[in-house]
């Protein structure tokens, strides 16, 4: 073993120990997150209901931070006695070589809400079983950046809070009210007693979206649904919602992404309340 490798092992058990510590000696890492990416970090840092525990950095990246911190109206000095002087090669290893912009920040899971904290939403986007981070991260920075206030997923089946997650969703992750529910056609009953409008997108027995939403009043709370790519929305789900739409393609492929296809539709919710549709 090379003199380098053994010192970057050690770093990251140094790491995990300070993590494990901190936790009052338990472990697992289901408590703690490791957040990487200049916007990532300073949203997480910015925000008052996320506990920070440690913060990897270059000093390039220190400065960096302090700046998208206070760009966000968040106070930096949150960070002060947390800060840790890193080399980039030993942020490689924490952050397992994901990119990571020379900032890693160890920090503890975001409190969770109940689905009763987001009645007075006006936007929600509601997500059936949509397990890949990659795909919730690009949604989540899609929502925060078109209106969303809120995104609703399954406790299972779908991808636990993770640095992937948080820089995927470039600080969006900690923009949003995050929840998380056992049982997702009770809480789109919940919704619907609480006065959203809870539509679906579904290929089968569905109308346009765009005559949906032309159709909708947008002074209404309005819930959207998306299942997984393949499977779509499943048929308890699909029978909750109040209203079923689809979204139709004018090219040879005829489907999009999930991600691409949350973006698309808050976007087109967003023209409805500008008045360019209907």
């Amino acid at each position: 073993m090379t003199k380098n490798r053994s010192q970057k092992q050690k770093k990251a058990r140094q790491v995990n120990a300070a993590e494990t510590a901190h936790r009052g000696g338990r472990k697992g890492g289901d408590e703690t997150v490791r957040i990487f990416g200049i916007h990532a970090v300073a949203s997480a840092v910015a925000n008052p209901r996320r506990e920070l525990i440690r913060l990897h950095a270059t000093t390039n990246a220190q400065g960096r931070l302090v700046e998208e911190i206070h760009k966000l109206k968040g106070d930096p000095s949150r960070l002060d006695g947390l800060v840790e002087t890193a080399n980039p090669k030993d942020i490689d290893t924490m952050a397992r070589d994901a990119v990571h912009q020379g900032a890693l920040l160890v920090a503890r899971n975001l409190p969770a809400l109940d689905i009763s904290d987001i009645y007075d939403c006006k936007l929600v986007v509601v997500l059936d079983q949509i397990t890949d981070p990659h795909n919730v991260g690009a949604i989540i920075r899609s929502s925060v950046a078109l209106g969303a206030e809120a995104i609703i997923m399954t406790g299972r089946h779908s991808p636990e809070e993770s640095g992937i997650l948080a820089k995927t969703a470039s600080g969006g992750l900690d923009m949003i009210s995050m929840v998380s529910v056992p049982n997702l056609a009770r809480a789109l009953d919940d919704l619907a007693d609480n006065s959203f409008d809870v539509i679906g997108f579904d290929s089968e027995e569905s109308e346009p979206f765009e005559k949906v939403i032309a159709a909708q009043d947008m002074d209404r709370h309005l819930a959207l649904v998306f299942g997984s790519e393949g499977k779509g929305i499943r048929r308890l789900t699909r029978e909750k919602c109040t209203a079923l739409t689809r979204l139709d393609m004018p090219g040879p492929i005829k489907s999009l992404n999930v991600s691409n296809a949350v973006a698309m539709t808050l976007y087109a919710c967003q023209l409805k309340r500008d008045g360019v549709i209907g």
